[in-house]
């Protein structure tokens, strides 16, 4: 059973109790992330979720570390383009001081200046690591090109230079916008006590101001773009991504199970074709991203050198396969049965709970329950396909980039096919 509720300090918390468990995950959820940012401080939301782990008034980042693991505690945090969660997942009985230390971490963090100018190059070596792995950095630099003019185009991490300009002022600022009561959801899952967790979140919470300015959406025209980067690369890393639909679109979960059909599984279409039938990629697949405001579908195969060209054509043959014939009835249904075996899983684990549920209520103001989801899922029929499928089956309004050991034209290989 799930509840919500709104606590006297203005913060919203949901709690679902799972009696036959024992272990309980915890994740305070804040909306803020790379969106809310402004130029010059690009990648500080994802500074300060780095922060929040390396002292507080009471405890050293080594104190932290060390009453976390005496307990038997998992911590993590994470940011996102609209927001951040800081979680814990532990047993029942040490749940309250598991809380007690997030809480500390999430209100008393003192932002040592030495610590925060170690981070800062810790988070540097990270912007290395992304730059060196060119599945994530194509990635990157699509979704960028896809959400050119909007908040989303926005690094998460940020860049060297923003970084380097970030001081402390800066961040005790952002957190004072930023991490209001009304931006705040704690969220629950497992074995635990509600009185005691919403009285323990009550008083830790307490010291929120209780609002901030909403922003106004930012809004652009969408443009195709292409870019290649030339790079000392095994194999070449060709990315291709066109506009989506937002989260509450009507059609959110018939794109989540079209996007099994094109590239999801390894019964998918470009699994079949580029890598079985054609042999041109060991790793090939579609994903959609879905935000509050927009989205994103987008192909990934990573190809010899020599085969880019022919990996594009492969693409568009599967687009243009679509746009002719769409999908098949034994297709859907296929693409249903491996959604509803997936959510199952992911819901026999309390802190895929906690993030479902936090993450809901923080950017769309509700949950749904296991039944509703299932429902949208059964409620997708053949019309409703068609009308995905339409906002991906033109091969030319993709934006496109290629990381290879040379230059390459795309737009001029997509527009020769």
């Amino acid at each position: 059973m799930i509840k919500k509720k709104t606590l006297q300090n203005g913060t919203r918390i949901i709690l679902e109790k799972i009696p036959s468990v024992q272990s309980v995950s915890v994740g305070i959820w804040v909306r803020a992330g790379s969106i809310d940012e402004k130029p010059e401080n690009l990648g500080i939301s994802h500074l300060i979720e780095h922060m929040l782990f390396k002292g507080t008034e009471k405890r050293t980042s080594k104190q932290i570390a060390e009453d976390l693991d005496r307990i038997g505690v998992h911590s993590n945090a994470f940011t996102s383009k609209e927001c951040t969660c800081y979680y814990v997942k532990t047993l029942e009985s040490n749940v309250e001081k598991a809380c007690e230390i997030l809480t500390d971490m999430f209100m008393n963090s003192t932002f040592d200046v030495t610590e925060f100018e170690k981070e800062k190059a810790v988070i540097f070596e990270e912007i290395k690591m992304i730059e060196d792995s060119p599945e994530d950095d194509a990635h990157d630099q699509l979704t960028e090109m896809v959400f050119r003019g909007t908040p989303l185009e926005s690094p998460i991490i940020g860049t060297t230079e923003t970084l380097s300009s970030i001081d402390r002022d800066m961040v005790v600022n952002y957190l004072h916008e930023q991490y209001s009561a009304d931006s705040i959801v704690v969220s629950v899952a497992g074995s635990f006590d509600e009185d005691k967790i919403c009285e323990l979140f009550e008083k830790a919470l307490i010291n929120l101001k209780p609002d901030k300015t909403k922003k106004q959406a930012g809004s652009a025209i969408y443009v195709p773009e292409y870019r290649s980067k030339v790079k000392e690369v095994e194999q070449s890393h060709l990315c291709f991504g066109i506009k989506s639909v937002p989260h509450e679109d009507e059609l959110y979960y018939t794109m989540v199970l079209l996007n099994s059909i094109v590239g999801g599984s390894m019964s998918s279409r470009l699994f079949q074709n580029i890598r079985e039938e054609k042999g041109l990629a060991y790793s090939v697949y579609s994903s959609v991203q879905a935000y509050v405001a927009d989205g994103i579908f987008s192909i990934y195969a990573g190809v010899s050198h020599e085969k880019v060209k022919d990996t594009i054509a492969a693409v568009s043959e599967e687009l243009r396969a679509l746009k002719t014939s769409g999908v098949t009835l034994d297709e859907l249904e296929i693409a249903k049965e491996q959604f509803k075996s997936s959510y199952a899983f992911s819901q026999e684990n309390v802190s895929s709970r906690m993030f479902s549920n936090g993450k809901n209520l923080l950017l769309r103001g509700n949950y749904m329950t296991p039944k509703e989801v299932i429902g949208k899922v059964d409620a997708v029929d053949m019309d409703k396909m068609t009308q995905a499928f339409q906002k991906i089956i033109d091969l030319d309004q993709y934006c496109g980039i290629v990381i290879g050991n040379k230059e390459h034209d795309l737009k001029d290989y997509v527009k020769g096919i």
